[in-house]
């Protein structure tokens, strides 16, 4: 899912300008979409091994991202002013990737993203003890409204409940401490350096493991699907972050919400999926909750900027 990224993508705007970055954060869903997409189809069509596919992803964002930022920066883009937390970022991220992963290989698309967007409500609860941030009652309604949200969409206890929703509620933790861990970065390493070493630690924790079981693709098309996983991963990323440059991201927010509407329709048209109305429910209970809260945390950042 496209979300918050760090702090110079999300310093004040150099140049407003709201329709584009709304255009972008839409396009980031689109992308991040792509991402789950790819994934699902290497992991259920071909039977690609999970680690290989968690490298592959990995190593074409890592190239993409080596092309684009070294011949800028320099071979000093990959020193880091924090590394330990940097490396516990990256681990953070490899996790929520694996566990999206798992969940996509046996659940459908459109309901591992409606878990994944429970994400900002689990993000304010952590904020608290990680961050020493406060919120108020208004936030503490909308948390605990959105996790009613998340337990609509699993239903545990009941017949239709699947197991493997569980991978989906680990994966929304582990992204959540992955932004915690941005947000604790933010001003200490540039978004170059966080995305290189992200995407190269992943590389190679994951590669050793992954070459004992390779599966090559059969077909052009499955070579085509690894570069585009790669691409959409990258590209999802650098399109948050413009949009974060030209808007404020209490505008931006509600807009990543799209990424349901573009899950919905690659699942029916690609994997044939099917959702009942309960799934719809709780997903709209999920995203007006964390619509609500990321209202309030702009409304909350006006009212301090105006004292």
């Amino acid at each position: 899912m496209a979300g918050p990224v760090n702090k110079d993508a999300t310093s004040p705007p150099v140049e407003q300008n709201i329709g584009l970055g709304i255009l972008l954060m839409v396009l980031a869903a689109g992308l991040s979409t792509g991402l789950s997409a790819s994934a699902k189809w290497l992991l259920t069509e071909i039977a690609m091994p999970l680690f290989q596919v968690v490298a592959l992803r990995y190593a074409v964002h890592f190239t993409m991202a080596v092309v684009l930022f070294v011949p800028r920066h320099g071979p000093g883009v990959f020193r880091s002013n924090a590394p330990g937390q940097l490396l516990l970022r990256s681990m953070f991220l490899v996790m929520a990737t694996i566990l999206n992963f798992l969940a996509l290989k046996f659940l459908p698309l459109t309901l591992t993203t409606t878990i994944m967007f429970a994400g900002p409500i689990v993000i304010n609860v952590l904020a608290v003890p990680m961050l020493g941030e406060r919120i108020g009652g208004h936030r503490i309604v909308a948390v605990i409204a959105g996790f009613i949200g998340v337990l609509v969409v699993v239903q545990p206890g009941s017949a239709a409940f699947q197991p493997a929703a569980l991978f989906s509620v680990g994966a929304v933790i582990a992204a959540s401490l992955y932004y915690i861990m941005t947000r604790k970065l933010a001003g200490v390493d540039s978004n170059a350096s966080i995305q290189l070493w992200s995407s190269g630690l992943a590389t190679l924790c994951f590669l050793p493991f992954s070459i004992p079981v390779w599966i090559w693709p059969d077909a052009t098309v499955g070579y085509l699907v690894v570069v585009s996983m790669g691409l959409f991963g990258a590209l999802s990323h650098i399109a948050s972050t413009a949009a974060h440059r030209v808007a404020e991201a209490s505008i931006l927010a509600p807009f990543s919400y799209a990424q349901i509407i573009t899950a919905t329709a690659v699942g029916v048209t690609v994997f044939g999926e099917q959702l009942d109305m309960v799934t719809y429910v709780g997903c709209g209970v999920i995203v007006m909750s964390g619509i609500y809260i990321w209202w309030r945390e702009g409304k909350g950042t006006t009212a301090h900027s105006n004292h």
